[in-house]
């Protein structure tokens, strides 16, 4: 088969291949813009130390954030841990329209082609609207450099427009990203077999998951809460940590806490779809049981975006309250963190982020309700015309979808503040206090005083961190909602899709 011929049957298809291979674009454009940021970011020069510059600032920036050179890295690391929610949402979009795909690669093979050939074209089309989403997120970069690159009254900037991260670095990322869509693709596929029939799994699960998530989840936990004893053993012998090591704990600590909790997903569907077989009466809950058990993995397909966003905005709320804490321990001691405001500050952008997490996340829960109700519609019309009530069908959906979200947002919220514990402990400082040991009349003459004064360690002062159960409660709250309002969308596509003839459908 001829490049050329592979490429236009990739791009061949219907309307709902066409909104794929769109919506696999935009998510590719965001994950793009957000790689491009966070490189930008780093890629701003450190000045060397100077008489007036000691702290060696980057002061032709308005932004504080960029300023100091000592928080650029979270900024980048922030950045990039929106790339999860976005690249989440891409594998949601690519699901889209799965039967009709299949049944077009089933006549591919009808015709003559091989499974090999099948196979390079799925992933030559999700690797063709990455490319594009790709090339499209670095446009919208480079044209906000253009735009933003107007330096206030000041001469400052309030984005990095004059820095470039380096030239190998964009090629990696322009090149990379598409790459990785197709590797996952490719590795999605490695199971499936495609006939000249349909498509065949080879691979069958005889059994329920397993709780080998928690695995992960207690891995990344333990990542987190090292850091303070590594450093520590560092300082005690006077030796510098090494660079790479602190940002390897949290970088692996995170990403293991974040997948165990979207796998375990798949054990929490399992086991609710068990409960709801054993102890559920009507035929709304038995559905919802029986899809449940029957497929898993697919609450963890369905909700790895929104239970990412979940996990970053509880870790974000233990942060601020770690914040809020150390503030109230620089008043009361005069040691502990300086400039508490302006992290408080910082955290209000962080909290702006993960809100953006939230709305992408419920975009893919969009696209995953949508389209399995059009992936099973012949099933439901077959329902409906055996007898059972339209109105059944759409509360065997709902809980479908809640009787896992609520236990994974739970276990989400959870993990998320148990990370920042872990990271951040109860800010701690021991504070000094002069005593005079002399006449009222003597302290206060400037005189005499210096003879009589000694410096008194005073008690070490705790400040405990507080559980931020309003913020917790916002987002848990909020997580559900995008369920309840991705249900609601999914009800207006069931009553088209449980039409008679649906029955008849090829």
């Amino acid at each position: 088969m001829r490049p050329s011929t592979v490429v236009r049957l990739a791009l061949a298809g219907t309307r709902t291949d066409t909104a794929r291979v769109v919506l696999t674009a935009i998510s590719a454009a965001l994950a793009t813009l957000a790689a491009l940021a966070a490189l930008t970011v780093l890629a701003i020069p450190t000045p060397p130390a100077t008489d007036g510059n000691a702290n060696r600032w980057s002061e032709h920036y308005s932004n504080q954030l960029l300023v100091e050179p000592g928080l650029r890295g979270g900024t980048a690391f922030a950045l990039l841990l929106l790339m999860i929610p976005v690249l989440a949402l891409a594998g949601q979009c690519a699901r889209l329209g799965a039967p009709a795909r299949d049944r077009r690669l089933a006549a591919f093979r009808l015709a003559g082609a091989t499974p090999g050939q099948v196979t390079g074209i799925a992933v030559l089309e999700t690797g063709l609207a990455s490319l594009l989403g790709t090339l499209a997120g670095a446009s919208v970069h480079f044209a906000g450099r253009e735009l933003w690159d107007r330096p206030d009254a000041e001469g400052r900037l309030a984005l990095p427009t004059d820095v470039l991260p380096a030239p190998g670095v964009l090629a990696a990322v322009l090149a990379g990203l598409p790459v990785v869509a197709a590797l996952a693709t490719a590795l999605m596929l490695r199971r499936v077999t495609t006939t000249p029939f349909g498509v065949l799994r080879t691979h069958r699960r005889e059994r329920g998951p397993r709780p080998w998530a928690g695995v992960l989840i207690v891995a990344g936990l333990t990542a987190f809460v090292a850091v303070e004893p590594v450093t520590s053993w560092y300082g005690r012998r006077d030796s510098d940590v090494p660079s790479w090591l602190v940002p390897v704990l949290l970088v692996a600590g995170g990403l293991a806490a974040m997948i165990g909790v979207v796998v375990g997903t798949g054990w929490i569907s399992w086991t609710a779809g068990r409960l709801l077989h054993r102890h559920a009466r009507g035929p709304a809950a038995l559905l919802a049981a029986r899809r449940l058990m029957a497929d898993p993995w697919a609450g963890s397909r369905t909700f790895a975006a929104l239970l990412a966003a979940v996990l970053l905005g509880a870790g974000a709320a233990g942060l601020r309250e770690y914040f809020v804490a150390a503030d109230e321990l620089s008043r009361r001691t005069g040691a502990g963190l300086a400039g508490g405001d302006f992290y408080l500050r910082t955290m209000d952008l962080v909290d702006l982020a993960v809100a953006v997490a939230m709305l992408v996340a419920a975009g893919g829960l969009v696209v995953a309700v949508v389209e399995g109700i059009t992936a099973r519609r012949r099933t439901y019309a077959a329902l409906v015309a055996t007898g059972v009530p339209r109105p059944a069908l759409g509360r065997s959906v709902a809980w479908q979808s809640l009787a896992p979200a609520v236990p994974a947002v739970a276990v989400a919220l959870t993990v998320g503040l148990l990370l920042a514990r872990g990271l951040f402990r109860a800010p701690t400082a021991l504070h000094y206090d002069e005593v005079c040991d002399a006449t009222a009349q003597l302290c206060a003459d400037p005189a005499t005083r210096e003879r009589y004064i000694r410096v008194v360690t005073m008690p070490e002062v705790t400040v405990p961190i507080g559980v931020p159960l309003e913020q917790l409660a916002m987002l848990g709250a909020g997580a559900l909602a995008a369920v309840l309002v991705t249900v609601g969308v999914g009800l207006l596509f069931l009553r088209a899709g449980t039409a008679v003839e649906e029955l008849r459908a090829t």
